[in-house]
């Protein structure tokens, strides 16, 4: 996902002192933390298999709101990494019995993408309202 003009305001931060973009950061990450519990809650209520990806869903640190899904943990009476059963619980599989149908080419997904791009708006409008706060703050010098 991206948000207009994103790379161009990132730029503009390094104008400003280190402590804006830390400013920055806190917020993309509350951003994201609330993000996390919504897919992560998508995951377990999905299938079996998103279910045992769930955990491994969490927000990362960054001035964009950013989050990462997967890992090396082993989950499952099989004890399989999570990032192995992470696309097929998300995407589904044509060959792999183990996990639903997959839904076809593009961006078409049971949980993680879908929650994305309905909550995306809303995130958006919350980091631009971030950003200009610490810009508020920091712009002047």
């Amino acid at each position: 996902m991206s948000i207009a003009g994103a790379r161009e305001t990132l730029a503009a931060f390094r104008q400003l002192p280190k402590d804006a973009s830390k400013e920055l950061r806190d917020a993309s990450t509350r951003i994201s933390e609330v993000e996390a519990v919504k897919i992560r809650s998508a995951a377990a209520s999905s299938s079996a298999q998103s279910a045992l990806v769930a955990p491994g869903i969490r927000a990362r640190r960054d001035r964009l709101p950013s989050i990462v899904v997967g890992g090396a943990r082993k989950v499952g009476r099989n004890r399989k990494p999570l990032n192995k059963i992470m696309y097929g619980a998300n995407f589904g599989a044509t060959a792999l019995k183990q996990f639903r149908p997959h839904r076809g080419a593009g961006d078409e997904d049971y949980w993680f993408f879908s929650t994305v791009e309905k909550d995306l708006p809303q995130m958006v409008d919350q980091w631009g309202r971030a950003v200009d706060k610490v810009i508020r703050r920091w712009g002047n010098g």
